[in-house]
């Protein structure tokens, strides 16, 4: 789970542009560690054996403490680099960016390489939704009926997510809410209900996904 805010994608995306007679596909995709990240890879290499390349980068785990880059054959500094620095361009973070090459027989040099291994990691970043990951913290609201629609109204305004609902003897929302703002909606939700609605913090956490 995420300590703090941060943007990610929301899953695999991908896009791919011609160069020079040579194929470049990038691939990106949600990992919240190194095995995350390096499993995509072995995806990625095993769809595309006969490709030339497959060069990656990621930037993941807490506070971006692991980050990794590969030139995979490409000359030094002409592949993983510049689709490291195109994550961090786009400031994703627990992301991972595979492009492939298959080479078409015209030799692009440093810079074309350079160039065309940035742009395919932009494309396919571009190409993905993106979400923002929330810390969040899962409660138990319990209420009576008579207080439903102001309940449901002022969640749905507020963008809480509502992850289950139970009708009893009473109504029972289990929600994954901001932790930032549990006080905040604590007082609202208590100002709404007169006071007459139940609130558990259920000790767990969780991200949410928030769409950007």
């Amino acid at each position: 789970m995420a300590d703090k805010e941060l943007i990610t994608v929301a899953g695999y995306a991908s896009a791919e542009f011609i160069e020079k007679k040579s194929r470049f596909i990038g691939h990106v995709a949600p990992a919240t560690d190194e095995k995350e990240a390096q499993r995509f890879l072995e995806r990625i290499r095993s769809e595309h054996k006969a490709a030339n390349h497959n060069c990656y980068a990621w930037v993941c785990g807490e506070n971006d403490s692991q980050q990794r880059s590969s030139d995979m054959g490409e000359p030094s500094g002409t592949a993983g680099r510049p689709i490291l620095e195109a994550i961090k361009r786009a400031d994703l973070h627990n992301t991972v960016v595979v492009v492939t090459r298959y080479f078409g027989g015209i030799l692009l040099g440093a810079g074309g390489l350079t160039r065309a291994y940035g742009k395919g990691a932009q494309l396919a970043i571009e190409a993905a939704q993106k979400v923002r990951k929330l810390p969040g913290r899962r409660c138990a609201l319990s209420f009576d009926y008579g207080l439903l629609g102001r309940v449901e109204t002022f969640l749905q305004q507020q963008k809480c997510c509502v992850e289950n609902k139970v009708y009893a003897e009473q109504v029972c929302f289990i929600c994954l809410l901001e932790e930032k703002r549990l006080e905040e909606l604590k007082a609202a939700l208590g100002d709404i209900s007169n006071g007459a609605l139940h609130w558990q913090d259920l000790g767990e956490t969780a991200d949410i996904d928030q769409p950007v």
